[in-house]
């Protein structure tokens, strides 16, 4: 093992009883009394609930140095030893909050049957373009909570949650990851400061997008997050936007997304981010001028953010105003091409314009800034199916490697569904969007007007789906259109 590597083996986090105890060769039983009687060092996950822990492997190595005989003789199951620990492979479940690869974006409308190249981003890319060029003493206050002073937090917590903005502004897993362990150890050591919580959740939220994160790990952790931010800081804008996000996205809970939403902005009318995640939701709901109102609140309040520029482009071009979607976009493309949100977006309208070339460079360009393997495995085998067969032949060459991406829990079955769809293989597309329904893929939330799926509206099950949809939505304020007869 290479020095490197024993380095990053020797601090691993452990992010469960299961692996806590895999550490040791134990079960569970006997690591959680070892925490009780022996004060093992595990920590509590924050708004995580009783089962919510942790722990570091230099913490569990230092408690473990002088105990061997102690433990062997209080237990019956054979003591492993560190050393010998070291040559073991790390747990699988290391990966959620370890550097990792990048999971394939979310699905927007009029999107590509790519599983790791669709670029619904827009409510996932939220962070102001200057945050990261400012020192975080000099920002102003509209970039996080600027009325919540009540609680001054421990100053080493403070410049630990310092730390996590800094990492959480990049958007990679590693330092998605690594935010995720400075605003927990925050909390750990300040376990009333509000706005670590938000971290804590903001993080979680955009791991289900740049990491291999599935969302049913990412969002439950960022609600109750979100949630335990709301308890202790009421009057903190970012915690009523943490909460809007993971309520609609995981909850399908427009009523309660909506109300956080406002009483974030009632709080801080210049709150950014507000403004911004409010106008993806809004886009998400097809409501475009509002959209197009709240995005544009968040360009004046932060011009320089390239992320709201984009998103901004993004909706412009589902109001219809395609021109206008593309000049902004393509601008954008050249002033900050590393962007990789831009890219997917002009994809999108690549494959909207008809213009497959364009379409598979900008594809290939998004996953490659993602680092998403899988993206760009799939990528790979459209481009080369488009040069032999055309748009036929592209589809055709994409449909294996999409099923790989979903059979291994990595791609999205309403990706896989639209590809399926469009070679009119229906049933497979049907089953695919009932396995959608299971995982909450958000691509459900704009079914009923993605034209992919014409051919299945008449279909009994395709209307089961949208009617199951609209179930779990409010139809007052979240309508899906749902189609009778």
């Amino acid at each position: 093992m290479g020095d490197s590597s024993a380095r990053q083996l020797a601090n691993q986090r452990l992010d469960s009883w299961k692996e806590i105890a895999a550490f040791f060769s134990r079960d569970g039983r006997t690591v959680r009394r070892w925490e009780k009687e022996r004060a093992l060092p595990v920590h509590r996950v924050p708004g995580g609930g009783r089962g919510g822990v942790f722990a570091y492997t230099h913490e569990l190595r230092e408690w473990l140095k002088g105990r061997g005989d102690e433990l062997e003789s209080a237990d019956s199951e054979k003591t492993e030893s560190v050393a010998h620990r070291e040559k073991l492979e790390l747990p699988k479940g290391l990966v959620a909050l370890s550097p990792a690869p990048d999971l394939p974006p979310v699905p927007a409308p009029f999107l590509p049957s790519f599983a790791s190249i669709a670029v619904w981003l827009a409510p996932l890319v939220v962070v102001a373009g200057l945050i990261a060029l400012f020192s975080f003493s000099q920002r102003e206050p509209h970039y996080k909570n600027a009325l919540a002073a009540r609680h001054t937090p421990n100053p080493e917590a403070q410049e630990l949650y310092l730390k996590g903005e800094y990492h959480w502004t990049k958007r990679t897993p590693k330092d998605l990851n690594n935010a995720v362990d400075y605003f927990t150890q925050a909390i750990v050591k300040d376990p009333s400061y509000a706005e670590a919580y938000v971290g804590l959740a903001d993080s979680y939220n955009l791991l289900r997008e740049f990491s291999v994160m599935p969302a049913e790990e990412a969002y439950p952790r960022a609600l109750a997050a979100a949630q335990r931010a709301v308890e202790l800081d009421e009057t903190s804008p970012g915690a009523h936007t943490s909460l809007a996000f993971s309520s609609f996205y995981w909850n399908w809970d427009p009523r309660t997304a909506e109300r956080e939403y406002k009483r974030a902005l009632e709080l801080d009318p210049n709150f950014v981010q507000g403004h911004h995640w409010y106008a993806t939701f809004l886009l998400a709901s097809a409501r475009y001028s509002e959209a197009l109102d709240q995005i544009e609140q968040a360009r004046i309040i932060d011009p320089a953010s390239t992320t709201i520029q984009a998103d901004k482009g993004w909706i412009l071009f589902n109001a219809g105003r395609k021109n206008e979607a593309f000049a902004l976009l393509k601008q954008l493309e050249s002033t900050d091409p590393a962007l990789a949100t831009t890219h997917g977006y002009l994809a999108a309208i690549f494959l909207d314009r008809e213009d497959y070339p364009n379409f598979l460079s900008e594809s290939k360009q998004a996953a490659q800034l993602r680092h998403d393997e899988g993206g760009l495995a799939v990528a790979a085998a459209a481009e080369k199916g488009y040069a032999v067969g055309g748009l036929a032949g592209m589809r055709e060459s994409m449909l294996p490697v999409q099923k790989q991406m979903v059979d291994r829990g990595l791609g999205s079955a309403y990706e896989l569904a639209t590809t399926c769809v469009l070679l009119g293989k229906k049933q497979d597309a049907l089953h695919n969007l009932q396995a959608a329904y299971a995982k909450r893929d958000v691509g459900l939330l704009h079914l009923n007007r993605d034209s992919n799926f014409t051919s299945l509206r008449n279909d009994f099950v395709y209307k089961e789906i949208i009617e199951h949809v609209a179930e779990r939505l409010s139809k007052q304020q979240f309508s899906v259109g749902v189609e009778k007869g």
